[in-house]
């Protein structure tokens, strides 16, 4: 059962991040470190879940639910914003501009 746990959301935690970087593939980094952060947040949220639940109330649908969440936020953290057309780029606070 453990096994299918972790290979189940290894699979689902994949899909999840190749969805991401069909989607949004201009606002993620490279898809090798979407995969891999899908992967691994998606083992992470199955490990807590099955932490979390505790002996004998394991079931394989709330791990499943578990790893996809986790994995999701994971993958979220790597979005980065969108640039706007009308609007100038946000210099570095205290930054001066180069007179170069």
């Amino acid at each position: 059962m453990l096994l299918m746990e972790a290979l189940g959301s290894a699979l689902l935690g994949l899909a999840l991040a190749g969805l991401a970087v069909r989607v949004l593939p201009r606002r993620l980094p490279s898809p090798r470190a979407v995969l891999v952060s899908g992967v691994s947040g998606a083992l992470l949220g199955a490990y807590l879940t099955h932490f979390a639940l505790g002996p004998g109330h394991n079931t394989l649908a709330a791990t499943l639910i578990g790893s996809v969440l986790v994995s999701a936020v994971v993958v979220s953290l790597l979005l980065r914003p969108t640039a706007r057309a009308g609007r100038p780029a946000r210099r570095t606070p205290f930054s001066l501009p180069s007179g170069g």
